[in-house]
């Protein structure tokens, strides 16, 4: 269920992913295994392995977020030089071999048992990315993390009762993964791990896929330069030109008909199309089937206006470790024949270096969960997240609700 908590935060290079999918796997066991005492702290070893369990401490919110830290810079760290879309596998591959690692420290396994645990997640079978790409985009992009972590899991449960790993499962050079599922190829790594990713991740404030967060806030200035001159986008717009970093143009850049929510979450021409429309930020409601949006005429005759194109500035800037820019541009040409201005957003809001993020942030988080909690129980989940020794049972009971 975690991962249905959408446009949580993102993480780009030459693969995409969002790291905080797994919470899923960290958040349930730390939990379990803070329930579960005897298993936590005071259960031998059931492995024959003699070394000695790595040093974890109790299960708090101190361990929590540390390993948090660890997650993200597992995944974040391959997903910078390593490109798992360019041979069809999807990003949840991380989450899985991410989430592996992390279970496997939380239970105090061994090194020579994570090991094992992580060589299973990557002999285990792979998602391929074909239901996030059109004509097969569908739901299971929205649970395809949440079944990373739930293998994750798995993988470590199964290495901790005494199954082997597979010690040459990267480099077997007739069966390994390098040699079968990534053209031969062996990862980088841009930097030794630390705790660099969770401080550059950027945050999903606006419902939209993140390569297209930044088209939305252009097309909200749009919406006011047109409306400054007494225009409307419905009946004055002959053409829109759309410049847009590499991956957006990959992801989202869609043609046709749109098929369902999930088709229409990963498009960028519909987001900005349905901005310009009802002159407001797109909300997740308006990729629904049952929105007023979906299936609007006025949305697709804006589409088909538009012309989308791959900017080797804004690629080169979106790549680049020091920028780790998100830009989209947006010029619009009026059926006079008039050019207006190009609006460029290089840094959507989310991004750790938009000075915003961090109150905007605490805005959505506080507002989410008012939805089911009053002010009271909000405080206190606030609160919670800075007591480093509060144990992790009882975070987690923060949200379990009361009857009336």
């Amino acid at each position: 269920m975690i991962r249905y908590l959408d446009h949580n935060d993102a993480f780009g290079g030459a693969e995409w992913g969002h790291p905080s999918d797994n919470i899923g796997a960290l958040l349930s066991v730390a939990d379990w295994l803070a329930r579960s005492s005897a298993v936590a702290r005071e259960q031998p070893a059931t492995s024959s392995d003699s070394e000695s369990s790595q040093q974890r401490g109790p299960i708090n919110m101190d361990c929590l977020l540390t390993a948090l830290i660890k997650a993200y810079e597992i995944q974040g760290g391959l997903q910078q030089l390593n490109s798992f879309n360019a041979v069809g596998l999807d990003h949840t591959i991380l989450v899985k071999v991410a989430s592996t690692a992390v279970v496997s420290w939380l239970m105090g396994l061994s090194e020579t048992q994570a090991l094992a645990a992580v060589s299973q997640a990557f002999q285990d079978g792979h998602p391929l990315r074909t239901f996030r790409q059109a004509p097969n985009t569908g739901p299971r992009k929205g649970w395809a993390a949440g079944d990373a972590c739930m293998r994750a899991v798995q993988m470590a449960l199964l290495t901790s009762k005494g199954q082997p790993g597979a010690p040459t499962v990267l480099t077997d050079p007739k069966w390994g993964f390098y040699r079968r599922l990534f053209q031969g190829k062996k990862f980088e790594l841009r930097r030794p791990y630390s705790d660099r990713v969770v401080q550059e991740v950027g945050f999903k404030l606006v419902p939209a896929e993140g390569h297209g967060i930044s088209a939305v806030e252009a097309a909200l200035r749009i919406v006011q330069m047109l409306k400054a001159k007494g225009l409307n986008a419905e009946n004055d717009v002959a053409r829109l030109l759309i410049r847009t970093q590499g991956p957006a143009y990959t992801i989202i850049n869609k043609t046709g008909p749109l098929k369902n929510a999930a088709d229409r979450d990963h498009c960028l021409q519909y987001m900005i199309a349905v901005v310009l429309l009802k002159c407001a930020v797109i909300e997740t409601v308006d990729y629904m089937d049952d929105s007023p949006w979906a299936f609007d005429p006025r949305v697709d005759r804006l589409r088909a206006k538009m012309e989308v194109v791959n900017d080797t500035v804004f690629t080169s800037d979106y790549y680049d470790g020091n920028k780790r820019s998100c830009s989209n541009a947006i010029q619009v040409f009026l059926d006079n024949g008039d050019a207006m201005d190009d609006v460029v957003v290089e840094y959507p809001i989310g991004h750790p270096d938009r000075a915003e993020t961090f109150e905007h942030l605490q805005k959505k988080t506080r507002r989410n969960l008012e939805l089911a909690f009053d002010d009271e129980r909000v405080d206190k989940i606030f609160e919670a997240v800075g007591k480093d020794d509060l144990p992790v049972q009882d975070f987690v009971d923060l949200f379990v609700k009361t009857e009336d």
